[in-house]
């Protein structure tokens, strides 16, 4: 008995050590903190995967486990004052400095976008409570945090709408005098799918003719900003690191845009793109937009163009083209007239090469670029910033990020 129960412990550590365990670059600190922190990760995803399979709850639906768990009460502090409101019907949470603007003295305002695939998370969430609150405390800036709604109950285009939405609502002279803000010194920014909608943002407003105030800054973090090719070298290299691995990704861009596991299927093998897209491909050559130093082994391969007709996949597969959904997408004449960019990237996310393509592209436009680049970075890093998940490179990435918003807002 007393052996079977000795077999029975090293064959439970074996499994554990197993299914913790998993050889991580060099270059990555706190190895064995990812590796747990993707182990709870992976834990839910596979609990969600069987959900779905049984027909009890979609995987989306199990997932959002992990938003809840992270969400907390908005409350002020001595500092902040924290307040749940509705922008043009919108849900935001504000936060606002305690200290009262004095005479003609108006503030900067930063208008944050949370990540999660636009499927997951909240502006509500720990680690996004406590960035607005950093914000404000240094930058003595007014902090909006969009709730925006979330597929795949609302796809695309409802979480862009409702982002546009907020930042014209928030941009009138009326609404930025009310929150004592600056016009001159507004700014867009988010993380992941955030940092997607912050670039959509961005474009769409510029085209705007009716638009007076205008964004001086975009800060976008590990940004999502293209799905024609999902078989980038970032993609390849990355397809099984911790946190973002590309299957997930890939079922966030089928998600938003529709439920037809299809178009998953589809996308896993890089062959969802309609004929309507083959003319945008050039945007998305990441072997003339990558620096030779991100080619690596890889060579590169235009993604297939889907022949005929495939039942339920039109829609999502022209949604793709659109430049709501994919900011990379846009002509370059669109690019000249953006406003200054932040553009973090890590080299062990699926996201990092649409990120330096679009640094690439908004340099040769002539936009102002501040390029971050972590060598040691994964996908969310930043936002591993509460205890027991608290990252050392997450405080790094945010006091850079602070800084530059500090110098440039």
């Amino acid at each position: 008995m007393r052996l079977g129960n000795i077999i029975l412990f090293v064959a439970f550590c074996s499994f554990t050590a197993y299914y913790v365990y998993e050889p991580l670059p060099e270059e990555i600190e706190e190895k064995w903190k990812l590796m747990l922190t993707n182990c709870f990760f992976k834990t839910v995803s596979h609990m969600a995967d069987l959900s779905e399979s049984l027909g009890l709850k979609d995987y989306m639906g199990v997932m959002y486990f992990i938003t809840l768990m992270e969400n907390v009460a908005p409350m002020s502090d001595e500092r902040v004052a924290v307040t749940e409101e509705r922008l043009d019907g919108v849900q935001v949470v504000v936060y606002q400095p305690k200290r009262r603007a004095g005479g003609t003295e108006l503030r900067r305002a930063i208008i944050y976008l949370h990540g999660g695939g636009w499927c997951l998370g909240s502006s509500k969430m720990s680690p996004y409570d406590l960035l607005a609150r950093k914000l404000v405390n240094e930058l003595d800036a007014v902090v909006l945090s969009v709730e925006y709604r979330l597929a795949p109950a609302h796809h695309f285009p409802v979480p862009f709408e409702d982002v546009y939405r907020v930042v014209k609502h928030f941009l009138q002279q009326g609404v930025l005098d009310q929150y004592s803000v600056d016009p001159e010194r507004v700014a867009v920014s988010g993380d992941s799918a955030g940092g997607n909608l912050a670039a959509a943002v961005s474009q769409q407003l510029q085209k705007d003719p009716k638009q007076q105030v205008r964004l001086k800054a975009q800060a976008l973090i590990y940004p999502v900003l293209q799905a024609l090719d999902l078989n980038t070298p970032s993609y390849q290299q990355n397809r099984d690191m911790p946190i973002l691995p590309r299957t997930l990704m890939v079922r966030f861009w089928s998600e938003y845009f529709t439920s037809n596991k299809a178009f998953f299927r589809a996308m896993m093998a890089n062959a969802h793109n309609h004929a309507d897209s083959s003319r945008l491909l050039k945007f998305v050559n990441w072997s003339a937009f990558l620096p030779e130093v991100y080619h690596r082994k890889y060579n590169y391969s235009a993604p297939a163009i889907r022949e005929g007709e495939a039942t339920g996949m039109d829609a999502p597969s022209r949604s793709l083209a659109d430049p709501r959904a994919s900011p990379l997408l846009v002509p370059d004449t669109d690019l000249h007239s953006l406003p200054k960019a932040y553009v973090m990237t890590c080299e062990y996310d699926v996201l990092r090469d649409d990120g330096i393509m679009y640094v690439t592209r908004l340099r040769a436009a002539g936009v102002e670029v501040t390029h971050e680049h972590y060598e040691g970075g994964f996908h969310g890093a930043m936002m591993f910033s509460v205890w027991p998940t608290d990252f050392l490179i997450a405080q790094r990435m945010i006091d850079n990020y602070t800084m530059w918003l500090k110098e440039n807002l």
